[in-house]
């Protein structure tokens, strides 16, 4: 690891016109300082950078890897807001102009937020939430700028490293910094910050975000099938190389960063208003969350009573606090009482031990016309998947630029998630999809992605909607969705789950510096908002596709982490087990499936086949439903959502063809052909009627060099003897010849 320090004084190059004179100021530009850091591989070095660009912010850093290079600013208010949480946004836009592009859309400029730019907004957001300090309600906005893409190195976690270098030096309180690193895995190695590439050829796709002392902050990742033991190793081998990245981020602090400010933090009740708040809400609310009969809604009902009722006594005794005061109380106390009785009966609310699974019930085949459809229950959440089967020309493609950084340009596989307001009894709008949907969608997607053949002829949309949820219902979705490819008779890998571990944690009595901890498998809803993490793993009974954590505390040990994937694979293995008993295997194909078909279209009657603008492809689309495509070397194939479709679209072609139908002619044979037009290279012809005319070209015409056809003679409207040679293998055109039957002749066929 290398630091180097540079400072600059500079002049700007132009005077400056103030009150109607010129002046000219010297500006005093702050020191640009930077880090590197050498990775084991010794491939890639990490270049962190501060001072340089956008002094007026809060912080900025400059984070460049290979010829890819990101800016990222930190700015928040000095006022706080009136809101109980951390309001903060993370911005990520991907400038087509970074990887030397044009937006392809009608303005010609960035526009909204794409699916890929909110998913790396959430990525960030996840990695620096967690180490902000309690009680810091203060408006924050992390900015992301792509300044280049070399189309190798990944911009993404480079962005998490430079928002985490932007709050490490600027004055914002931040309890980092916090290193990112990307593992690949390949023929059993790993490779840390892989290229596109490489990535490309990887089982295993990770980010890891951690914190000083080996403390996991965030994980995401996607993997084919990998084993537990080497998803663990991976984690550990990306943990490591985090410290790295914090120790380089550490001394740039060190070096230009600002004293970080005071904040006013909220001021705390007094002891005598919390006491009298816990005697008249603590014994009713051990009893009711100890009352394992109580599903959701009741134990919501019943909280949201009690609540209400401690909030009227207390305002009835104390007119001069506010409701919102109590309210917080309240919930503080509930949440400190649901996770210490956690930890006292070694039960949870609703009478589970720590690694019991919800009751799980599965239905398919619900609905005859559907390609694949199937009904996933686990406890109080609900989840329909449905499948729809299309053709290949449906995929989903993705921005130029997002194409580049992830090496997609289009995915015959996509799910759409999809979170109605009734899902949890409320009234919301309905619209296009959340970032939290997008989040989830893409969550269950990575899970099922690995068990879809990268061969299938078709493209397939897997749709998810929550009808009830209680937790977990992004693996509800890849559960369902599972059944849902089997029913619709996608020849999948294996069937694919998914569990969500939970974490209660509290200091231990015993050594303060370390955690008492309950690992919860399958956890509820309300498990998730007050408890200390959601580990969602998705996988196979080999191996795991897709995990994904969200930690609130800033940072958690390894061998947590560790314990968290064994109880997920243990509980993903039982769920299977559970699927299984619905549906084990792909069904065959159903009456209603489509069918995908190759066509032999010769080369020379292509032209007519699609017709004029593709007129005919548009007419067969229309009368019959068939779709025809073609690929890149000008094959064609037709699709129709069934057989009956296929039928009568193949008929249409049959008619179109014969339409256009010519005489078989034969090679080496001699026929009687009419000049139909007459041009400077040769003269068209036509064989026979309705022929579309073909050149017999100058040096065909005569032994003798001719350089017009007019100096034989020739006129359209003229009969003369050609001989016929085939057609071209590429192009399809007539090969014809004159000046070979010059000499001696033989069978001369007449075709009119």
């Amino acid at each position: 690891m290398r630091t180097r320090v540079i400072n600059s004084l500079r002049n700007p190059p132009f005077p400056v016109l103030k009150g109607g004179s010129l002046l000219r100021r010297n500006y005093s530009a702050a020191g640009v300082s930077d880090v590197e850091v050498n990775f084991d591989n010794n491939r890639s070095v990490l270049k962190l950078e501060t001072g340089k660009y956008a002094r007026l912010a809060d912080g900025c850093a400059v984070a460049e890897l290979g010829n890819t290079s990101v800016m990222v600013t930190a700015v928040s208010r000095t006022k706080p807001s009136t809101v109980s949480f951390l309001p903060l946004t993370v911005d990520y836009r991907q400038k087509a102009a970074a990887a030397g592009r044009i937006p392809t859309n009608f303005l010609r400029r960035e526009l909204g937020a794409s699916d890929q730019e909110i998913l790396v907004g959430r990525l960030i957001d996840r990695s620096l939430r967690p180490l902000f300090p309690r009680g810091f309600n203060y408006e924050t906005q992390i900015m992301c700028n792509l300044l280049a893409v070399d189309s190798a190195h990944d911009p993404e976690v480079l962005s998490i490293n430079a928002a985490s270098a932007a709050l490490a030096v600027s004055d914002i309180p931040w309890s980092g910094p916090i290193g990112a690193v990307r593992l690949g895995f390949i023929d059993n190695e790993f490779i840390v910050n892989p290229t596109r590439r490489e990535l490309a050829n990887s089982i295993l796709n990770l980010v890891v975000s951690a914190t000083a002392k080996n403390l996991v902050v965030m994980i995401e990742g996607s993997a084919k099938c990998i084993l537990q033991q080497d998803l663990m190793s991976a984690i550990k081998l990306a943990t490591r190389e985090c410290q790295k990245i914090v120790s380089a981020i550490s001394m740039l602090q060190q070096i230009a960063g600002k004293e970080k400010r005071t904040f006013t933090v909220p001021a705390k009740p007094t002891e005598e208003l919390v006491d009298s708040i816990r005697i008249l809400c603590e014994m009713r609310l051990r009893q009711i969350l100890s009352d394992f009969s109580l599903d959701k809604l009741e134990r919501d009902k019943a909280l949201r009573d009690l609540k209400d009722d401690v909030i009227d006594k207390t305002l009835s005794r104390n007119e001069d606090i506010k409701g919102e005061v109590v309210a917080e109380i309240f919930d503080a106390i509930f949440k400190e009482l649901f996770r210490m009785l956690i930890f006292d009966s070694e039960r949870r609310c609703d009478g589970r031990a720590f690694s019991d699974l919800r009751d799980i019930s599965c239905r398919t085949d619900l609905y005859k016309p559907l390609h694949g459809s199937a009904l996933f229950q686990r406890g109080q959440t609900q989840v329909l998947c449905t499948v729809a089967l299309d053709s290949i020309d449906s995929s989903l493609k993705l921005d130029p630029v997002s194409a580049i950084t992830s090496g997609l340009k289009e995915k015959n596989f996509f799910l759409h998630y999809e979170f109605p307001p009734f899902a949890t009894k409320e009234i919301g709008r309905v619209g296009p999809a959340q970032r939290r949907e997008l989040g989830h969608g893409a969550l269950a997607e990575r899970g099922l992605r690995p068990v879809i053949p990268s061969d299938f002829p078709f493209a397939i949309r897997l749709t998810s909607e929550v009808l009830e949820s209680n937790g977990s219902s992004s693996m509800a979705s890849v559960c369902g969705g599972s059944l849902a490819l089997m029913d619709a008779g996608v020849p999948i890998a294996a069937p694919a789950a998914g569990v969500a571990i939970g974490l209660v944690s509290r200091p231990s009595t015993e050594k303060p510096d370390e955690l008492d901890y309950r690992i919860l498998t399958d956890i509820l809803g309300i498990e998730d908002y007050l408890g200390d993490m959601d580990f969602k793993i998705a996988g196979t009974k080999k191996g795991i596709t897709a995990l994904q954590a969200d930690i609130k505390l800033p940072g958690i040990p390894l061998k947590i982490v560790m314990e968290a994937i064994t109880a997920g694979v243990e509980a993903k293995s039982k769920i299977i087990g559970i699927m299984n008993r619905e549906i084990n295997q792909p069904r065959l194909k159903k009456e209603n499936w489509p069918v995908s078909e190759a066509l032999d279209i010769p080369a020379h009657q292509r032209g007519k086949f699609v017709g004029a603008g593709g007129i005919n492809l548009r007419r067969l689309m229309a009368e019959t439903g068939a779709q025809v495509s073609s690929d890149e070397e000008g094959n064609f194939t037709i699709f129709a959502p069934n057989q009956d479709a296929m039928a009568e679209g193949k008929e249409f072609i049959s008619k179109l063809l014969e339409a256009s139908s010519e005489p078989t002619l034969e090679f080496g044979c001699i026929y009687t052909a009419k000049i139909v037009e007459v041009r400077e290279s040769g003269v068209m012809v036509t064989l026979y009627n309705n022929m579309h005319p073909a050149l017999l070209h100058n040096s065909q015409l005569d032994h003798r060099k001719v350089s017009h056809p007019s100096a034989l003679g020739l006129e359209v409207g003229q009969e003369i003897q050609v001989k016929y040679f085939g057609r071209d293998p590429v192009s399809g055109v007539m090969r014809l010849s004159r000046k070979v039957i010059q000499g001696p002749s033989t069978v001369v066929r007449n075709l009119s």
